[in-house]
């Protein structure tokens, strides 16, 4: 029985004893890190002429190509990532970068190109196309823009060191390894050896798990342990490109500019008389010319005799070009290479032909997906404009997301004007009623067009006109309708028809209101007291200066208060 006893305890003490030994065994492999080395072919997944792209810390989803040792990278990489500026002609096949002073062109699949109009050779296809995709010579792209490469092999690499400043680095402690992921059973990418220099990339949640994000220097991002990394220390990176720097023509004086809208040949000939009671203005921006076709070709109405009767008076001229017509496509101009050297070759021949001083731009028609073509042609028109001395303007809607991609803050690096027309808050199209101008509006305005352009080359757009405002009762709601009056056609409007004129605090305007035949007649007045508001705004931020839209329309009385703030 004794013994009975003595081989059942131990029975149970062995099947105890392997009880434990699998738990050990199990939990042994638990904690244990795995020694499964990830195949970096794997990891990368690189075709046999692939190469990817190690930029900013990423490892890029666009691929490159390499070709004789030749790096290729996509063409949205490097504009999105390294540089801008470069531009792809997708209807003629020609890749285009801009400097201050030159328009650099090559043509696809092609050793050649062209500074301006001198010709220049590579040892190596500039562009290559593979399908809907266009690369570029990275070493083509170097040449404009302040980047570092290093080619590695096994598989296919290439680490671009791009933004300078100052980074964090640390030494490895031991040998350990690289992680695919921020955990130890996580697939080893490469050994790490005792003092091997680590980027640290990323320290946020996988510091919580022990583990820092970081990179080599060939380019291979993973997770080390952090207690395996010591005497972190910050590097600066530094290059030696220099940025091309943009100079521009910059007055010593506040500008004044007022629009003058010009219908046809007489009206020049109004000059005189638009500005018999003008106080201050020292730039007078006529309206002459419309862009009439999707080839470049423009309507004109300048006159010489305009221009030297200006020049006589102490005024500059800045003559407008504006893309109005209903029946030409900006999308279709802009976006091909030849249609757009036409149109500027044509606005730059008016301006020497014309004597003119500036040019302002004034193309409000320009789509979402028309942007890149119309601040590629504001950079090519700059180009042509700083040749020969003619000061470049751009006129721009208040600043807006859904306005963001005419690119203001290009605009302010590449011409030398930068106009924020402040007005049009409620406009012609408008659902609702009110103000053309509101004082939030303009401050508003002025305040974000700031954020993305220097002062001395903003001007701000002030209104000469306001609009009475019909609200007709249709069905459950309200048909709203609008008319353009200036100044002081609007006060007398309202006078005629005994409106109460009340000042709003709010909005820093005086309103007045009146009912006929069942509708009600709304009007936000600009007068001396609203634009005086405005002006404060303006003066108070140092800008380059203000224009009015338009001459005529104004209250004579205006000019007082405008040469308070702007001399």
């Amino acid at each position: 029985m004794e013994h009975r006893r003595k081989q059942a305890t131990i029975s149970a003490v062995i099947v105890l004893l392997i009880i434990t030994i699998g738990a050990l065994a199990i939990l042994t492999k638990k904690l244990s890190p795995s020694k499964k080395v990830m195949d970096l072919n794997d990891y990368y997944k690189v075709k046999k002429n692939e190469i990817v792209i190690v930029l900013e810390n990423e490892i890029q989803e666009e691929k490159g190509i390499i070709e004789d040792g030749q790096v290729y990278m996509n063409y949205n990489t490097v504009v999105e990532h390294i540089n801008s500026r470069f531009y792809w002609d997708e209807n003629e096949n020609i890749l285009i970068y801009t400097t201050p002073t030159e328009v650099i062109k090559s043509e696809a699949g092609g050793k050649n190109y062209y500074i301006n109009k001198s010709k220049n050779s590579m040892d190596y296809q500039i562009t290559k196309i593979d399908g809907d995709k266009v690369y570029i010579a990275l070493d083509f792209v170097k040449l404009y823009s302040g980047v570092n490469y290093k080619i590695y092999k096994k598989p296919n690499r290439v680490v671009i060191e791009h933004k300078q400043g100052e980074y964090l680095y640390a030494d490895t402690k031991k040998n350990t390894q690289l992680r695919y992921g921020p955990d130890i059973k996580s697939d080893i990418l490469v050994q790490l050896k005792e003092g091997q220099k680590l980027e640290f990339v990323d320290s946020g949640d996988s510091a919580i798990a022990g583990f820092s994000k970081v990179q080599t220097e060939d380019g291979i991002i993973g997770y080390v342990k952090t207690k395996y990394v010591k005497n972190t220390y910050y590097e600066t990176v530094e290059s030696n490109f220099k940025e091309p720097e943009y100079t521009n023509i910059h007055k010593d004086y506040k500008i004044n500019l007022a629009w003058h809208q010009v219908t046809n040949q007489t009206a020049n000939n109004n000059l005189l008389y638009m500005l018999e009671s003008v106080k201050g203005v020292n730039t007078i921006s006529p309206t002459w010319f419309s862009v009439i076709s999707e080839s470049g070709e423009l309507s004109s109405l300048a006159s010489e005799r305009y221009v030297q009767r200006a020049h006589e008076l102490g005024l500059e001229v800045w003559a407008l070009v504006d893309d109005f017509n209903p029946d030409v496509d900006m999308y279709n101009l802009l976006s091909v290479t030849s249609r757009r050297e036409k149109l500027i070759n044509n606005i730059i021949a008016y301006g020497i032909q014309y004597n003119l001083d500036g040019i302002n731009i004034d193309f409000e028609k320009i789509s979402l997906n028309a942007g890149i073509h119309y601040i590629q042609f504001i950079r090519e028109l700059s180009v042509k404009c700083r040749n020969n001395g003619i000061i470049l303007s751009v006129d721009n809607y208040v600043p807006t997301e859904y306005s963001s991609y005419y690119n203001r803050e290009e605009q302010g690096n590449v011409v030398d004007y930068v106009i924020t027309m402040a007005y049009d808050e409620h406009h012609a199209g408008s659902e609702e009623s009110g103000s053309v101008a509101s004082y939030n509006f303009v401050k508003t305005g002025v305040e974000n067009t700031l954020k993305e352009v220097p002062k001395e080359k903003v001007i701000i757009g002030i209104p000469f006109f306001t609009r009475l405002w019909k609200e007709t009762p249709d069905g459950d709601g309200v048909k709203v309708t609008s008319q353009a009056y200036g100044m002081s056609e609007g006060m007398d409007v309202l006078k005629r028809n005994n409106a109460k004129i009340v000042w709003d605090e709010e909005l820093q305007q005086n309103y007045g209101e009146f009912k006929e035949d069942g509708a009600t007649f709304k009007m936000w007045l600009e007068d001396e007291k609203s634009l005086e508001a405005k002006l404060k705004v303006i003066s108070d931020s140092d800008v380059a200066g203000i224009a009015e839209w338009k001459l005529g329309l104004e209250n004579k009385k205006i000019w007082n208060t405008i040469i308070k703030y702007i001399n």
